[in-house]
């Protein structure tokens, strides 16, 4: 559920400040224009991705795998995007039916407007598929809307800051991220047709988390904290961690129509957690310390 950062970010802001005013080496001319990450849509075309992925924590490693298929059409207004079905769902290699009349829908063509997905109507074990498909979009859609990326280097930062929560019952008290996104143009391969951006998710200067005690403020690694979890385990403690989350995407795309081509996501946090036996965590054990890595592909 940490990609709601990205998403949201997406959603509602598109405020972006040179790099070179937060202490980031910039191109001044990359915060302007238009840039390789254009998408060329065509009505009916199709697209097809196989998306793989491994979750894995100091308890062990879980993984998923799936396929997305999916047709370009028009909005009322004239705007593409994509529908996307999802087939051959697996967790752990175990096969997971998935609704069949469940539409994931994406764009990259600046004038539709996106919305969140329906993901009551999709199955539990396809909620972090959808997502992490959605964040390549949102990544790139960042990239596409900020524009002047046009050189191998060219850089723009772009703020959001604002604490997201993944919380949702379970016995999750707190949940929380704050990034903001950091893209560069890496690559461009004229002979292959094709342009990669990678895009970071960093931690802000002063990120917007909640952090109910003194102990979590200070940081697990070499940048403010980030993100924090607090959960009520069936014996009546609190598990309680806090630590750094960065995200870095790299998406390759095609030179020809903008599609995209293939995709990967590093997701790290550095973790610490301490147990505790009351709700204002004052009272805990000693901590431990470890690292939680998603990866997450599609081609």
């Amino acid at each position: 559920m940490r990609t709601f950062a990205a998403i949201l970010a997406f959603l509602g802001v598109f405020g972006v400040v040179p790099a070179h005013r937060l202490n980031r080496q910039s191109n001044p001319a990359a915060s302007q224009g238009p840039n390789l990450f254009t998408r060329h849509y065509q009505e009916g075309e199709k697209l097809s991705y196989h998306m793989e992925a491994t979750n894995e924590d100091h308890v062990g490693t879980k993984s998923y795998e799936a396929q997305a298929d999916g047709i370009v059409k028009k909005d009322s207004a004239g705007n593409f995007y994509e529908e996307y079905q999802w087939s051959a769902l697996a967790w752990d290699g175990k096969a997971i039916p998935v609704a069949p009349d469940f539409r994931q829908v994406l764009s990259l063509d600046p004038g539709f407007k996106p919305s969140f997905p329906d993901l009551q109507h999709a199955g539990s074990g396809l909620v972090g598929p959808v997502l992490d498909f959605m964040t390549f979009y949102v990544d790139l859609g960042l990239a596409i809307r900020k524009g002047g990326l046009n050189h191998v280097g060219d850089h723009v930062y772009v703020p959001f800051g604002r604490p997201t929560s993944w919380a949702a019952g379970e016995g999750l008290i707190i949940g929380e991220d704050s990034i903001d996104f950091d893209i560069t143009l890496q690559k461009v391969d004229r002979a292959a047709n094709t342009a990669t951006v990678l895009i970071r998710h960093v931690p802000p200067a002063e990120p917007k988390i909640s952090l109910p005690t003194p102990w979590m403020h200070v940081p697990v690694a070499d940048t403010p904290n980030n993100w924090v979890e607090v959960g009520k385990s069936k014996d009546g403690k609190y598990v309680a961690s806090v630590g750094k989350e960065t995200f870095d995407v790299v998406i390759e795309t095609s030179l020809t129509d903008g599609r995209i081509l293939s995709a990967t996501m590093d997701n790290p946090v550095e973790v610490l957690e301490r147990e505790c036996s009351d709700a204002a965590l004052t009272s805990c054990g000693e901590p431990i310390r470890y690292q939680i890595r998603r990866l997450i592909e599609i081609r």
